[in-house]
């Protein structure tokens, strides 16, 4: 009897413990969900719907949704709203999809460079193929003409600093 009940105790030791590990491992899963790429990690933040309408526009949705890795100077809807009145929409418009493309690439730079990398740079290629000028004005980082306002946001495929004002390339 004593054997028997050792036996059941062992087995239901071990069922118990399997569980318990199945049910850990779901926890943590939960607990470290993955990155998402640069365009749903900036749709998701609910203030860059205008550069995801240009960024579907221009056809580079599913390039900045890619392997990458890229850093985006990315232009909230506040940035887009200092252009010139109808400039945006004459940039949306089909015929001037060149134009929108060469805008939007000068915002991006091939690899992942952090802040703490920035701040040591006085400039940056661009996609588009032309350099960013960067500085440091009164303790900020100034990309061109537009102030960095947030760094470091981490993605599955670069990183994300947001401006305050939309680059416009030379």
């Amino acid at each position: 009897m004593k054997n028997n009940l050792t036996g059941t105790l062992a087995r239901n030791w071990k069922a118990g413990a399997a569980l318990l590990a199945l049910c850990l491992g779901s926890v943590v899963m939960v607990a470290a969900p993955e990155k998402k790429d640069i365009v749903d990690t900036a749709v998701a933040a609910g203030s860059f719907q205008t550069l995801a309408k240009a960024l579907d526009a221009a056809g580079l949705v599913e390039t900045l949704k890619g392997a990458g890795p890229f850093t985006v100077f990315a232009p909230t809807d506040d940035a887009f709203a200092k252009l010139p009145a109808g400039t945006l929409d004459e940039l949306l418009k089909p015929e001037n999809k060149a134009k929108l493309i060469s805008i939007l690439t000068y915002h991006v730079v091939p690899g992942t460079v952090l802040a703490s990398q920035v701040v040591k740079l006085n400039s940056a290629k661009t996609v588009k193929g032309q350099d960013l000028t960067i500085s440091k004005e009164d303790g900020a980082v100034m990309v061109n003409d537009a102030k960095v306002v947030k760094t470091d946001i981490l993605c599955s495929n670069g990183v994300i600093h947001i401006v305050d004002t939309v680059l416009l390339p030379k």
